[in-house]
């Protein structure tokens, strides 16, 4: 500050001064306002390309924004995510698979992150093929891989399903000898959109819930090993603070439930009867199709 300025000045700058560092100090945030008193801004982040994630997040966006929230969706990889909830760079994220999905996850991150509780308790990596496909389960698959061009066409190579298929799937179901292709889901969608198109077999790797169930004619084969792990619950984590920072949101993500029903339902207008990014207006209409079940949510 220059020295021929007023006293005056100087002491109203130091004053403003004195104030925006007393609040940065203190780490006052604004808050909702109206009686609840949690922080309004949150960072909710999402796995790229896990769909159930994208659906119940813009859901929580748009209820959270209704609730005066200020909430900004954040995608990213699955180990970034992880990373950034333990350090605190994101709030909060809806799309933690347990017990054996994200267990290597959790096994290095998981006292540092909190769990706010499962949502969804019916979900399940899986290998799929077409419905009318001549096999039922992994214990046919290699003695008829021939049929499927020996390929499995898999997601993102950091998955959680990924790795479950490489470690666990292919050794117990003897399924060295075919080529198991990894890049990325959509990539893999549009082999399965291709393939069911042409009439052809195809094996991918998928879970449960997954719009794709709803588009398209699939089975998923059986895994008689557990090799994939079976039913597995999706659960809503936390930056540790996170009940102190929004301790209405966090009672209230922690007593959300959703069935897999309603959950295809939101997919469904999410990801097959539109063809677009901008979720908002879509699933705007999803919750005035849906007013009671949303309602109850915050209720």
């Amino acid at each position: 500050m220059k020295k021929n300025r007023s006293t005056s000045i100087f002491a109203l700058g130091t004053v403003g001064v004195l104030a925006l560092t007393g609040c940065a100090a203190s780490g006052e945030t604004d808050t909702v306002g109206n009686g609840n008193d949690d922080n309004k801004d949150m960072s909710l982040a999402v796995f790229n390309g896990w769909d159930e994630g994208v659906a119940a997040s813009e859901l929580w966006k748009a209820i959270l924004d209704e609730k005066g929230y200020n909430v900004e969706l954040e995608y990213a990889d699955v180990a970034p995510v992880y990373s950034g909830l333990s350090t605190g760079d994101y709030d909060l994220s809806m799309d933690i698979w347990l017990p054996v999905t994200h267990a290597s996850y959790l096994e290095e991150y998981g006292d540092k992150i909190v769990d706010l509780g499962a949502w969804n308790e019916e979900s399940q990596n899986a290998i799929a093929v077409n419905a009318d496909a001549p096999i039922d389960s992994l214990e046919e698959l290699a003695a008829n891989a021939d049929l499927f061009g020996n390929r499995i066409v898999g997601i993102e190579p950091g998955a959680g399903l990924t790795l479950a298929t490489t470690n666990n799937a292919i050794p117990e179901y003897g399924l060295e000898d075919m080529e198991y292709l990894t890049s990325s889901t959509a990539a893999m969608l549009v082999e399965l959109q291709t393939a069911i198109d042409k009439g052809e077999n195809i094996v991918v790797t998928l879970w449960e819930p997954h719009w794709a169930y709803n588009k398209f004619p699939l089975k998923n084969l059986e895994d008689p090993k557990g090799a994939l792990g079976g039913r597995e619950s999706i659960h809503s984590y936390a930056k540790t603070d996170f009940k102190a920072d929004f301790p209405q949101a966090a009672e209230w993500i922690g007593d959300f439930e959703m069935d897999l029903n309603t959950l295809y339902s939101l997919e469904q207008a999410m990801f097959i009867d539109y063809d677009g990014q901008d979720f908002a207006p879509i699933v705007a209409k999803w919750i005035e199709d849906n007013q009671d079940y949303v309602d109850g949510l915050t209720s």
